[in-house]
């Protein structure tokens, strides 16, 4: 499919941390009257998923186009994970399209200190990703007569932890916590400070849309917006349930991406890099294990995939697990001999203690799981050993293990070991802030 548009379209990625679908657009009640605003624009994808439920994996997976392991970012880039390759970053691609590149906020794909080995044109020395300081530097380039066509990457820190005190117009008395979690004062308190995180990034992108507005820019700009994986909070961020691997998705602009559509499609992360090359006529890298989503937009296709794969491998600790998701089923499997929940993978918070009072750090992990979407959404009911799902079992199995040798996973070899110099907690810990071991 060819882009319609004559001159190439401007590019702004704004990305966020920890929010899932946890918002306004997706039927939350989660004010962003901005993000509400763009998907009424725009195009929502209501069945968004990211390649791996843990920060630097997914945001790797979503700017190299294929899965975590693929691009090498098998851990957190802080702790020592890195890039097999840095020209399969998204932003080599553009450049060489005669993009201008500018990166305001957080990235988290290299250590920060090493932000310029990115490629960006323009960069931070130390990103910082707080909405109140990067909506203002995005909105003052938006200003200022940008070189066109541009690549503006846009990183709030903002949902991620800890969360800033809850404001004082929320009432957790009124609030309804995410599903994993009962409904208790604790997880209603923690709930709003969740939300008032949510309103200062929202404030954010609101700012820089209405930079993008002032500046006469927004009719040749597709507007992406995404979040790396679920939020922070027991049982969704570094799961492989939908409460972990579900993402926002909003793009609004040229490409079709306009006038409030909906899509109901699987779609992952890794189909974003494919999708630009499409829409400013590139040739896909061969590196490229996703989907263009430019049919879905013009309505040509309904579906580009039928599954969608996740993983996890090290996020503060280890914890080896594998996942594919189609229509109607979810398959996990867990790797290595640990059983018992790696509660260094869980951001400390009141919900997480609230668990842990009630005895989830003894709760046994099932090496596979198989569940039921239509019946269970939220994932709740392991079947794996029902004789009625038998084939189902079977058949993902297959695809998953068909995944892994097509993407060469370093897992089905035995154990992922950790770099040198990798800083790893102890997967029997308690806290993501207990002292680590840096690897030899």
């Amino acid at each position: 499919m060819s882009r319609p548009d004559s001159s190439p379209p401007n590019i702004i990625y704004l990305h966020s941390h920890d929010t899932g679908r946890l918002i306004q657009p997706y039927g939350y009640a989660a004010p962003a009257p901005n993000l509400q605003r763009l998907a009424e624009e725009g195009m929502l994808f209501r069945q968004a998923y990211c390649a791996a439920p843990t920060c630097s994996p997914s945001r790797a997976a979503l700017l190299t186009g294929q899965a975590a392991h693929s691009s090498g970012m098998l851990g957190l880039a802080h702790r020592g994970f890195r890039l097999h390759d840095l020209r399969q970053h998204l932003v080599h691609t553009l450049r060489a399209h005669g993009y201008h590149t500018v990166l305001a906020g957080t990235q988290h794909v290299v250590p920060a200190a090493e932000v310029e080995t990115l490629g960006y044109d323009r960069a931070p020395e130390r990103p910082r990703g707080a909405a109140a300081e990067v909506a203002p530097a995005a909105a003052d380039f938006l200003r200022n007569s940008p070189p066109t066509p541009f690549f503006l990457d846009v990183g709030f820190s903002e949902t991620h932890r800890d969360f800033p005190p809850p404001s004082e117009a929320l009432a957790p008395a009124y609030l309804r916590p995410p599903a994993p979690l009962p409904d208790t004062p604790e997880t209603r308190a923690d709930m709003a400070g969740y939300l008032t995180s949510l309103a200062a990034l929202d404030k954010g992108i609101g700012m820089v849309l209405d930079a993008l507005d002032a500046a006469g820019l927004a009719g040749n700009t597709l507007v992406i917006y995404t979040t790396d994986h679920g939020p922070a909070f027991p049982g969704m961020k570094c799961n492989l349930t939908d409460h972990g691997i579900g993402v926002a998705l909003i793009l609004r602009g040229p490409g079709g991406f306009r006038g409030g559509k909906v899509s109901d499609a699987l779609v992952s992360h890794i189909d974003l890099f494919p999708t630009l090359c499409e829409l400013i006529g590139a040739a896909r890298p061969p590196w490229l294990q996703g989907e263009s989503l430019l049919p879905l937009a013009a309505g040509t296709q309904t579906e580009v995939r039928d599954a969608v794969f996740a993983e996890v491998t090290y996020h503060a600790a280890y914890e080896p697990q594998r996942a594919v998701r189609t229509r109607r089923y979810k398959y996990i499997r867990r790797y290595g001999s640990r059983r018992l929940p790696v509660l260094p993978n869980c951001d400390d918070s009141p919900s997480k203690e609230l668990w842990l009072r009630h005895g989830w750090a003894e709760r046994e992990q099932p090496v596979e799981q198989l569940y039921d979407l239509v019946f269970d959404p939220n994932e709740s009911c392991n079947v794996v050993e029902q004789p009625g799902y038998a084939p189902a079992l079977a058949e993902l199995r297959s695809r998953l293990d068909a995944w892994m040798a097509a993407t060469e996973d370093p897992l089905r070899a035995g154990d992922v070991p950790a770099p040198p110099g990798a800083q790893v907690n102890d997967p029997a810990g308690r806290s993501p802030r207990e002292p680590v071991r840096t690897l030899t």
